[in-house]
């Protein structure tokens, strides 16, 4: 990838998703903090969670006042402190964890009710990279990607170091033309060592689920594969950035199951969806205690603790 000064630019929104529960983490997070809280509040790596190290990341590129953090109340305790200086027009907060979809179009539209038509990054918040130049390098390419081809969904695809079967595998497909992206054949969630292993060696990618796209055409997307889902949300947009949020929200997600948008969504291998590869940055989603023991074990890190 060409080099390129990164910057923010007042266009680039982020959403980032610090929702979700880290249960497979939960016995070395109450381990190391001595509290039951999910990975994104934990300073797994480092002296600062892994929520305020994506912070950090995002605004080599996104200003922070552009950022919309997506929380669920449970959390609360443990992320009030982290918070504590941000806007409140610009912390999403779920009643409770519906899974990744019903997070993200609660997001959107309340982007879309304040007026922003403009490029997003949804950026999980539970993730580790060895450098966040190098990566954020690529979340910029994607930005200027969809500049010049709003209708595509990109998709940050890692070049495998391993046939890693825990994770989700993206299966390139042709070239789009006049860019450095490639099409979306399929996806492949959790494949079986023999199958991962053909994976890598066939050139596959893993899925990071850090994805750059306009909010308008995420939300095409959404209605397109999860129409009442997205319909539900419609229902109370007019609600959104008013008195009445919080009473509408609860009723919806009261009714609401538990919605992926890797299956669901990424899934179904929509025709504008491109994936960019990530080469020369070592990622993990740390979902397993392993893997946080192996990435400090390689940056010289003395661990004190076990998980029991």
């Amino acid at each position: 990838m060409a080099t390129q000064r990164l910057g923010k630019h007042d266009a680039r929104w982020a959403l980032i998703l610090a929702g979700g529960e880290g249960s497979r983490l939960r016995p070395l997070t109450r381990r190391i903090s001595g509290q039951d809280l999910p990975k994104q509040f934990c300073p797994l790596i480092g002296s600062s969670t892994l929520f305020e190290q994506t912070r950090q990341r995002a605004a080599l590129v996104i200003d922070e006042a552009r950022m919309v953090t997506v929380v669920t109340r449970p959390h609360e305790r443990f992320y009030s402190r982290i918070l504590a200086d941000v806007p409140a027009d610009r912390v999403v907060v779920q009643p409770r964890n519906r899974g990744t979809a019903p997070a993200i179009i609660y997001a959107l539209a309340r982007l879309a009710a304040a007026g922003a038509d403009a490029p997003v990054a949804i950026l999980p918040s539970d993730h580790y990279v060895d450098s966040d130049e190098a990566f954020m390098r690529h979340v910029d390419a994607a930005f200027r990607a969809v500049t010049t081809r709003p209708e595509l969904i990109v998709l940050l695809g890692i070049e495998p170091d391993a046939p890693e079967p825990s994770y989700g595998w993206i299966e390139p497909g042709e070239p789009i033309a006049g860019t450095n992206l490639i099409r979306v054949r399929r996806f492949w969630e959790k494949p079986s060592p023999e199958r991962a292993l053909s994976f890598w060696r066939s050139g596959f990618l893993w899925n990071s689920f850090v994805m750059v796209t306009q909010v308008a055409s995420l939300l095409e997307l959404l209605r397109d594969a999860l129409p009442d889902l997205y319909a539900s949300f419609e229902e109370i947009r007019c609600d959104l950035g008013t008195a009445r949020e919080q009473q509408a929200i609860e009723a919806l997600y009261e009714k609401l199951g538990e919605v992926s948008f890797s299956d669901e969504v990424l899934g179904k291998a929509p025709d504008n969806l491109a994936v960019l590869p990530v080469t020369g940055v070592e990622w993990s989603d740390l979902g397993e205690p392993q893997r946080v023991f192996e990435i400090l074990e390689r940056e010289g890190v003395q661990v004190a603790w076990a998980v029991a």
